[in-house]
């Protein structure tokens, strides 16, 4: 089985306009589903999501003592609280460990852990990612 996602054309301020690859998700907490759209991004250790998807799905914040810290490029990192969810790409819904960022501020991103074993991807320049399992 699998899906294909056309790349989506963006606007850089360093590059002009470039094209990102990225697919639909949708994610999945009890009897909540938020479809919405990631940047698939092999240099992402774990899945991330905004605030607001978070707070769609209905999770919450149990303790201060979960909140913990995650960086990316540079030096400033973002308080995340993980959480196991559920997946769903094309007709594959999967288990995964999701940083629940709680703050607006950052991109959707599909990351690695619990996520890329499961699929053969391919990224077809500046066309495609596809997704096969």
């Amino acid at each position: 089985m699998e899906v294909e996602f056309a790349f989506r054309r963006e606007s850089s301020d360093l590059f002009g306009s470039i094209w990102r690859p990225v697919a639909r998700l949708i994610v999945i907490h009890r009897r909540r589903r938020v479809p919405q759209l990631f940047y698939v991004d092999s240099g992402a250790d774990i899945t991330l999501i905004p605030k607001s998807v978070g707070d769609l799905l209905g999770l919450t914040l149990a303790s201060p003592q979960e909140i913990r810290e995650i960086k990316g490029i540079g030096e400033r990192g973002v308080p995340i609280v993980i959480r196991r969810l559920q997946l769903q790409v094309g007709s594959k819904v999967f288990p995964a460990r999701v940083a629940w960022c709680l703050l607006e501020e950052v991109p959707l991103l599909l990351g690695r852990l619990d996520c890329f074993h499961l699929f053969e991807i391919t990224f077809r320049h500046d066309l495609a990612t596809v997704l096969q399992w």
